[in-house]
């Protein structure tokens, strides 16, 4: 049996498609996998715990369908849907990961991260970062009516998509200097993490010694999927 790993579906009503991808991985192959790990953006966006749309509503259902069949499901926060909560994974009846952490897979530590902590080169996005991730900001953000928070999500996706036409594409990768330095910091020599969209393996040295940095893809076309057993790993689709 493997373990699984995904990252950046963004699931959102007008890609049904890829909410559907989701739904068979959950309903087939997850349910003979030794553990589902979800890091971040999962949906589109997320704007509390309180709404009750979907592709929300059916996504959970299904993830407690998985967890209760006996596959232990993670879910760590993405840069767009940080304000997942306690509820959230109450409802999907899932543990919720803080980000970073480091998880022992299958005798080998590794740092699970999404991955925008990662890209310190762009400093306009961290500092956004930043203030939505302060908890008064939030506390003050989820008081607001629903109608409103909609609202701000869909000002926020616009210029997110402006600064990303805007800036060059080293820009919005990872730093490798952060990289190094984070994977130093917490002692591993395996990092999995999302965010950048750019699937691939990265090999490289870490104090002499080899490392391997793995970035997974997103949903928009590939639904990138990483399976790790005691033989390796593979990252592919479905």
């Amino acid at each position: 049996m493997s373990t699984l790993f995904v990252s950046d579906l963004h699931l959102d009503p007008a890609r049904p498609e890829a909410t559907l991808a989701f739904l068979g991985l959950l309903a087939g192959e997850a349910r003979r996998a030794e553990a589902l790990y979800i890091l971040g953006d999962l949906f589109e966006a997320w704007l509390g715990d309180d709404d009750p749309g979907e592709p929300g509503a059916g996504v959970c259902a299904a993830l407690t369908a998985l967890a209760d069949s006996g596959v232990p499901v993670f879910l760590m926060r993405g840069n767009r849907d940080f304000l997942f909560g306690p509820r959230m994974a109450e409802r999907c009846h899932a543990t919720l990961l803080p980000d970073p952490c480091v998880l022992s897979l299958y005798g080998q530590p590794t740092l699970l991260m999404h991955g925008d902590q990662l890209c310190t080169d762009d400093t306009a996005y961290q500092a956004f970062r930043r203030q939505v991730r302060d908890p008064g900001w939030q506390e003050r953000f989820l008081a607001q009516p629903l109608e409103a928070r909609k609202a701000f999500a869909a000002q926020a996706r616009a210029a997110s998509r402006a600064h990303q036409q805007g800036v060059s594409e080293s820009i919005t990768d990872v730093s490798p200097a952060t990289v190094e330095a984070t994977m130093c910091r917490y002692g591993v020599q395996r990092l999995i993490h999302g965010h950048t969209h750019r699937p691939a393996i990265h090999q490289l040295l870490l104090d002499g010694r080899p490392a391997t940095r793995i970035v997974l893809g997103d949903w928009y076309e590939q639904a990138s999927v990483l399976r790790v057993d005691t033989d390796g790993f593979a990252l592919g689709g479905l």
